[in-house]
């Protein structure tokens, strides 16, 4: 097996790169209950290298649960060729989501006062000011290997349904680009209430053109009551991330994130998406396009799918 596999196939629009790719490279019903990877046995190196040659691009969701190991960021790079990039997960306790006691870095869980150690979850509220910053710091740390290896594609910050416009949350992310300097960010709303009307979306868009943010567009059920806003805040990255479109299992029913997500886009659907994205993505020097249906092989296979729409706009 040679050290750099070749990278999976890449779309340029008027000169500029297109990358589709699935938000989960080893989902367990990706892994188990399909056939996409040709063994089951494969090692979890062997799979990154194999889903490397067919895609140039996939999210990192571990690094939500908690943060990788510097040398884990680094076998990621290594395992990858050149040109290949991974967006990543912001840290749950860095986006207002619970976050299990047992995912933050042991020095700094045992300053914590033992009744807060009790409590299922922790939130950034338990951490003293200074521990907080800490915590920022070594997650900005973690991924460095994937940046300096230029495999870090953007820094996925989504926010909670919970996470809505007011002054304290617009102040979270005025900050985002002081703490991570050197990374891209995309930023993705789960309310509605950031982007659903116009007065409020024209804020919303305006405040992360102002500190350099890209948002994330999101294709998704329509009992979210999220719009299906194609538009470009920074034009270094263009992101979109495609949720499937079950109303049944959005908010509800499902008892795991795969079954939430069990959605296989058609051929229709998929050419009513492409044509909006090729229009804008000249705009951009940088598009990702992930699909999170991630049951089995629905995320990619529709990935590749997409792309393949895309390359007759682009004209290869």
């Amino acid at each position: 097996m040679s050290d750099q596999p070749e990278i999976g196939p890449r779309v340029r629009i008027a000169g500029r790169e297109v990358l589709c790719g699935s938000c989960a490279w080893a989902d367990r019903t990706l892994v188990e209950q399909a056939d996409w990877y040709p063994r089951r046995t494969m090692t979890p190196e062997e799979r990154l290298r194999f889903y490397a040659g067919r895609f140039p691009l996939t999210e990192i969701d571990s690094t939500y649960y908690a943060p990788p190991a510097e040398r884990q960021a680094q076998l990621w790079a290594e395992r990858t060729p050149p040109g290949f990039r991974f967006d990543a997960k912001a840290y749950s306790l860095l986006t207002g989501h619970p976050t299990r006691p047992g995912s933050l870095w042991k020095d700094l869980r045992e300053e914590l006062p033992a009744d807060t150690l009790a409590k299922r979850n922790l939130y950034a509220k338990h951490l003293d000011p200074e521990a907080l910053q800490e915590a920022w710091r070594r997650f900005e740390s973690a991924l460095r290997p994937l940046h300096d290896a230029g495999r870090l594609g953007a820094v996925l910050f989504q926010y909670p349904p919970w996470f809505v416009p007011r002054r304290e949350n617009r102040a979270e992310i005025e900050a985002l680009r002081d703490r991570l300097p050197e990374y891209r960010i995309c930023v993705e709303f789960r309310s509605p209430l950031w982007v659903a009307e116009q007065r409020d979306q024209e804020r919303t868009l305006a405040l992360l053109e102002q500190h350099g943010l890209t948002l994330v567009c999101v294709d998704a059920p329509e009992v979210s009551g999220l719009p299906r806003l194609l538009t470009l805040t920074n034009p270094e990255l263009l992101v979109v991330r495609f949720h499937g479109r079950s109303d049944s299992t959005w908010a509800a029913g499902a008892r795991t994130a795969a079954e939430r997500f069990r959605y296989l886009y058609s051929d229709q659907e998929l050419a009513q998406l492409a044509g909006p994205i090729a229009e804008l993505a000249p705009d951009a020097r940088e598009t990702h396009l992930l699909m999170n249906n991630c049951y089995r092989d629905y995320a990619v296979r529709n990935a590749a799918e997409l792309r393949d729409l895309l390359l007759r706009y682009a004209g290869e």
